[in-house]
């Protein structure tokens, strides 16, 4: 196993891309370049995160990761707020590292819990190509996917692997049924299809969307995120037209964060 800090070191380099704005309905709101470097120093034992978009320069540094942060062993990553509170904003950031590129989704909650906002981070390490998947849709996820699943914890404790099937078909009124399963569990829900949103409206109470975005990426949210119901966010990218990955951050109905998961699975041919 790698410590956390070596799955960070994954992300070194320079990174160019943009960050775009989309409200909860799927609309354009604005895109900004960017370009995000991630160097050394002292010997690796510190590491220089610069992020410069609109003229302006972030700077970070770090000497360890924790806290609301945890990677995974191919250097994608999740950092979010580790405890839900009353009145308050909330949000959280789910990044895949594939190669040359890195695909990041945040999603951003207002004090009332409700979806406000989500960013779409597009980059691709500088000096290699930026290919690009066309924006998602619905016939791209339909069918069977296999799956295997890793779930890290923010304690460390050791991770659980599992294996996953993810079915996605149509009915003949158009309505979406979902039927995942994973540790002899099986949940089969149903979803509503409109544009670009995909709202899964069975329980009023608990109504999740799933948006679907550009380079075959979704946006998986509560519509209202509330405590004293365990709730989880999640992101999905087509990296491939039968190869997928997603990762889902959940919290318990205290409002605290338990586990991240990372599933990477195959459409069945």
């Amino acid at each position: 196993m790698k410590s956390q800090w070596e799955c960070f070191l994954q992300n070194l380099g320079v990174w160019e891309g943009s960050f775009t704005n989309f409200s909860p309905q799927g609309t354009l709101l604005n895109d900004t370049p960017s370009r995000l470097s991630l160097e050394h120093l002292n010997n690796s034992q510190k590491v220089r995160l610069t992020l410069s978009r609109s003229g302006q320069d972030i700077i970070r540094e770090f000497n360890s990761v924790g806290g609301g942060l945890l990677f995974f062993e191919n250097g994608s990553f999740s950092e979010g707020l580790i405890q839900l509170g009353p009145f308050s904003e909330f949000g959280g950031e789910l990044a895949f590292v594939h190669e040359n590129r890195r695909l990041r989704l945040v999603q951003l909650f207002d004090n009332t819990g409700q979806l406000k906002e989500l960013i779409l981070i597009r980059e691709h390490l500088a000096v290699t190509p930026a290919a690009e998947r066309p924006p998602l849709q619905i016939n791209d996820l339909l069918g069977e996917w296999q799956g295997q699943a890793v779930t890290i914890y923010p304690d460390l404790r050791s991770p659980d692997t599992y294996s996953t099937t993810l079915k996605l078909q149509l009915d003949d009124t158009g309505r979406l049924i979902q039927s995942t399963s994973f540790s002899d569990r099986t949940i089969t829900s149903t979803a509503t299809i409109k544009g670009p949103i995909v709202l899964f409206d069975q329980d009023p109470e608990k109504q999740v969307q799933v948006l679907f975005l550009p380079d075959g990426a979704s946006a998986t949210s509560p519509v209202k995120v509330q405590l004293r119901q365990p709730f989880f966010i999640e992101a999905g990218w087509l990296i491939q037209p039968n190869l997928r990955r997603r990762m889902i951050r959940s919290y318990n109905e205290k409002g605290e964060w338990v586990s991240l998961t990372l599933v990477t699975e195959e459409r069945k041919l």
